[in-house]
């Protein structure tokens, strides 16, 4: 029943901080043992998770992006966002919003974002 969509700019300038928001409808973030997560997939290559947000505000971070990436909510909006930092033009991709069932297990994935393609270059 959940519908999700990401927006946010399409290109970016290496350096810069990434910057998604994935607004949710249908279902509240805060309702229900749900976590609310980021997926990207460079072009050519797999899908690569990148983290979540918890119903209750915990946050969950792939350990290579660890130091890069920071994911929060407005629940007043019903919105979760990306930030991504010191982008590269190895962090173009299509992003997504998906929904997930487990804290760190990709199996669970039930709702998915259509995505959006992010640019990084000069």
């Amino acid at each position: 029943q959940a519908q999700l969509q990401e927006s946010g700019p399409g290109l970016m300038k290496p350096s810069q901080t990434l910057s998604l928001t994935c607004t949710v409808s249908g279902g509240s973030i805060t309702t229900g043992v749900y976590y609310w997560s980021w997926i990207r997939q460079p072009p050519g290559k797999g899908l690569e998770w990148m983290g979540a947000i918890a119903y209750d505000g915990n946050t969950y971070y792939s350990p290579s992006l660890k130091s890069h990436i920071s994911i929060s909510r407005d629940t007043s909006k019903n919105q979760f966002s990306l930030a991504l930092s010191s982008v590269t033009p190895e962090d173009t991709a299509v992003y997504y919003c998906a929904r997930q069932t487990t804290a760190w297990s990709t199996v669970g994935m039930d709702y998915w974002g259509k995505g959006t393609l992010v640019t990084v270059s000069s």
